[in-house]
């Protein structure tokens, strides 16, 4: 049986059955559960191994790649630069990232460009691995033509919103997002989640077990016109989301790393009313004001129906659930890890794993840890 670890208060036990059941029944190999609730953490958990072929066990400070986790991350990001007055949802994008405004993107808003509506899902010019290359890649998004009229369909753009994101900060901030994360972020809450790992936090990764058909590896086989190819092809096909320069490099879309406790914390800081502990970060109003639905659209990336805030994803039943709260907002990563605020329970959740599930979903390990968590407020 697989020693379960950590920290659980007596009515979220159910979490830790939960938990303890996907290394039990769901084939769960290394993970981390944490639940903030009201500001407080109810729910701290780690167990199984970090690395299948050392055998080395995950422990409480082990940090694992959460996959799309970041952009919920970098949505924060923008939504502080939004509750300090320094970015206007409705000003052109251009206005904070004057390059931008190439190839017909001049009028494109900050709410069109955060919201997945820029018409801007792949990054053409990019070269074969530019993808480790932050400002590379950025430069290219700069550069792309819309695949159709901005504003016209909301398809997730998801290897690029985060350097769409992060270039708009920068304009705002004067600070890149890696910076802005580190120092604003965690760096204000003490927890660790980072874009982009210094040298000695890469060894304390957990080792990732991917799948062949998580939204990403998919999309490696996917028709070489399609938005989904076009997406990652600046990746290489052989990268396993272990190496070297996937953990160093900064792809704000996909390669966040931490623990599920700092996630947890991160979202509970926002989900927590004000008066309870909460606007460590920000009024808890400026997120909610990114986290309002902007446009209902298809992900022809990810086949998957998804609702989309401003830079948030919402509330996404039955693929991308986050508990029965359609107010709900964060981001699910591929491979199933999951993170979300709920401002009407007030309670923030993070689940990190190394072995990645197959298919758009979260599937059964993060759904039976959420269900759980819910059942106990």
């Amino acid at each position: 049986m697989t020693q379960v670890q950590g920290d659980c208060e007596t009515r979220f036990e159910p979490v830790r059955r939960a938990f303890r059941e996907n290394f039990d029944k769901n084939g769960e190999v290394g993970a981390a559960v944490a639940v903030m609730w009201r500001g407080r953490p109810v729910v701290d958990l780690w167990g199984g191994v970090s690395d299948v072929t050392t055998g080395a066990p995950w422990l409480e400070d082990t940090l694992v790649c959460m996959m799309s986790v970041a952009k919920g991350i970098s949505a924060i990001a923008l939504s502080m630069a939004y509750d300090r007055g320094l970015v206007d949802l409705d000003a052109p994008a251009a206005r904070y990232w004057p390059e931008f405004a190439q190839a017909g993107k001049a009028e494109v808003t900050v709410r069109q460009a955060a919201s997945h509506l820029a018409g801007v899902p792949v990054a053409d010019s990019a070269a074969d691995g530019a993808m480790y290359d932050y400002d590379a890649m950025t430069d290219a998004i700069a550069r792309q033509v819309p695949l159709w009229p901005p504003g016209e369909k909301q398809i997730y753009h998801s290897a690029t919103i985060g350097h769409i994101i992060g270039a708009i900060l920068k304009g705002a901030t004067g600070k890149d997002l890696p910076r802005f994360v580190r120092e604003d972020i965690s760096g204000q809450l003490g927890v660790e989640y980072f874009i982009g790992l210094l040298e000695g936090e890469s060894g304390r990764c957990a080792t990732m077990i991917p799948s062949a058909n998580n939204l990403v590896s998919a999309s490696k086989d996917a028709p070489r016109e399609s938005v989904a190819y076009r997406s990652f092809r600046p990746l290489p096909a052989d990268e396993d989301f272990n190496s070297s320069r996937w953990r160093a490099s900064a792809i704000p879309s996909v390669n966040g790393h931490g623990t599920a406790r700092a996630v947890a914390k991160i979202y509970g800081s926002i989900a927590a009313s004000n008066a309870n502990g909460g606007g460590v970060l920000g009024d808890q109003k400026s997120f909610l004001a990114l986290a309002t639905e902007q446009s209902r659209g298809n992900s022809t990336a990810a086949e998957a129906y998804l609702r989309m805030g401003v830079g948030f994803m919402l509330n996404s039943p039955p693929i991308r659930p986050m508990g029965p709260n359609m107010q709900s907002f964060g981001f699910s990563g591929a491979g199933g890890a999951q993170a979300f605020a709920d401002p009407v329970t007030e309670l923030g959740f993070c689940y990190a794993c190394n072995r990645m599930h197959d298919g758009v979903d979260i599937g059964p390990r993060a759904a039976a840890l959420i269900n759980a968590a819910f059942g106990c407020v």
